[in-house]
């Protein structure tokens, strides 16, 4: 409770004049970028207050606090699993509030877009309000909790974000490719073409060595033992053949010069994690070899387990959980300072409706004051602010269950790292963000007759 309130006193510190005091500190900026940044700052300190209420310990600790000897079950929800289950509820329910006002806004002259762009210590205070209630929601000894429930809302959210990073993680590597190839052919510079050989060799080599990987530690002890993980490892491998051989044909290069293995390779390295993160938590654990295993190979007396016991609510993070988390941190922080292209693949991918729109135009500093937030959404919005907020609301559910191990409460704390619905889930959407991708490859010259730019 401690942390909700030292984050409350933090939020205090956000409001608009605060805000304006630390703009001033930096070149102007748009009002359309400014505040994305600041709903990105709000679910970035709701995830390190997830892992605060995550620390190890710390159920134990509060244990000992004179309100919770007399309290009883009651404390028990102030931190773990469960915790973080009712900080992410409030969070998504925020977002989709905001969602839902939001709708149909065209303007910065519409009265809601005043909403969306200040008053933010009322809406961190509310957020503040809303995570102490939440403490105070009762778990149903009969029937379905609100645990078991909100699992259920946490695993259609976490996958339809999943689908959001997919559609970004395109996006960036179709910019990424466009512009490095851009330099390239503007200079001609041997520096372009040795960074872009260089940084695509690196990716398939990690895509490699992590597939050898697979077949080392997660296809069992015997041969055969583990066959559907050696379908997903192999059909992984076989995808990501695919797309790079589409990437360089000539009748897709045709219509998109810049495609190829750069792109190719940052996507077959994104569904090498998905197949990771799946297989991590496949229900089959004699499929599984733990990490002490990987470091004493052959020793059948070296055990070990990361998962919590008993009734200990503490987390323990895989190496799955951790890059997942900084890869949802890398996108909502690209999602919140880039901006949309005109390009063909933005299009496609559908990257240009969740990216603000760039205006071309630019503000000027005020040399007396300055940096400052100035209104570029006068004559249209840069972004739909719905959409915005629906898609921070996802990415509440999908930090919610990552930290917690995509955690079944009805299977208990000693399961929760085996979960067969965050593994289909997963996988599945590997598989979708081949489609995805080779979509954006294949369409422009399948639709030939059809302009996809304005």
């Amino acid at each position: 409770m401690g942390a909700i309130i030292s984050l409350g006193t933090l939020a205090m510190c956000c409001g608009t004049a605060a805000f304006g005091l630390c703009c001033s500190c930096v070149p102007s900026c748009k009002n359309s970028t400014s505040s994305r940044v600041m709903y990105a700052l709000l679910l970035l300190l709701i995830m390190s207050l997830c892992c605060v209420l995550l620390a190890p310990g710390l159920q134990d600790n509060l244990a000992s606090v004179p309100f919770c000897k007399g309290a009883g079950e009651e404390c028990k929800n102030a931190a773990g699993y469960l915790a973080v289950y009712r900080v992410c509820f409030i969070t998504t329910l925020f977002f989709l509030l905001m969602s839902v006002m939001m709708i149909n806004v065209k303007s910065s002259g519409d009265f809601r877009s005043g909403i969306q762009n200040g008053f933010w210590g009322i809406k961190y205070a509310l957020v503040i309000g809303g995570l102490v209630g939440a403490f105070y929601i009762p778990e149903s000894s009969d029937g379905a909790s609100f645990a078991d429930v909100w699992m259920y809302f946490g695993f259609v959210g976490a996958f339809l974000f999943i689908l959001i990073q997919l559609v970004l993680i395109i996006d960036f590597a179709h910019s990424w490719a466009e512009v490095w190839v851009g330099k390239y052919e503007e200079t001609e510079s041997k520096n372009w073409l040795i960074a872009l050989l260089f940084v695509t060799g690196l990716m398939y080599v990690g895509v490699l060595t992590g597939i050898v990987l697979f077949y080392v530690y997660y296809t069992g002890s015997y041969q055969g033992q583990c066959k559907l993980h050696e379908f997903y490892i192999s059909f992984t491998l076989i995808l990501s053949i695919i797309i790079s051989v589409i990437s360089i044909l000539p009748k897709v290069q045709e219509h998109m010069p810049k495609s190829g293995l750069l792109q190719s390779g940052c996507i077959s390295g994104y569904m090498v994690y998905l197949t990771w993160s799946a297989m991590s938590n496949s229900p089959y654990k004699e499929c599984k070899a733990d990490y002490y295993d990987i470091l004493n190979p052959g020793d059948p007396s070296a055990t070990t387990t990361l998962a919590p016991s008993g009734n200990d609510t503490d987390s323990a993070f895989d190496a799955a959980s951790i890059v997942g988390l900084v890869i949802w941190f890398l996108c909502v922080l690209y999602s919140s300072i880039r901006n949309s292209t005109n390009s063909t693949a933005s299009k496609l991918s559908g990257a240009d409706l969740m990216l603000a729109k760039d205006d071309g135009t630019e503000g000027s500093a005020d040399p007396e004051n300055g940096g400052r937030v100035w209104d570029n959404e006068e004559e249209g919005v840069a972004y739909s602010y719905s959409l915005f907020h629906l898609m921070f609301g996802l990415a509440t559910l999908y930090v919610m269950m990552t930290l917690t191990n995509w955690f079944d409460p009805s299977a208990g704390f000693g399961e929760y790292e085996s979960n067969s619905g965050a593994m289909w889930t997963k996988i599945v959407s590997s598989w979708l963000c081949a489609a995805l991708y080779t979509w954006t490859m294949v369409a422009p010259a399948v639709m030939s007759d059809r302009d996809f730019g304005y």
